[in-house]
C-alpha cells in the first residue's frame, strides 16, 4: 500500500526530501509569504525546506 505524504521540500544541508510529517512550525512572514521550519529525518537538523 502506498501513501501520498505531501513533500515540503528538500533539506538545504543534505538534500533529502522532507515530508509533512516532519513539519515543526508554519508561519507567515512580514511580507505575507508562508515560512516553514521542519526537522530533517536524515541529518536531524532543523531547517527551512527548499
Amino acid at each position: 500500500m502506498t501513501t501520498n505524504t505531501p513533500v515540503l521540500g528538500r533539506c538545504p544541508d543534505c538534500g533529502d526530501q522532507i515530508t509533512q510529517a516532519w513539519l515543526l512550525v508554519e508561519y507567515e512572514t512580514s511580507d505575507g509569504e508562508n515560512g516553514l521550519w521542519a526537522e530533517c529525518p536524515s541529518c536531524e537538523d532543523v531547517v527551512a525546506p527548499e
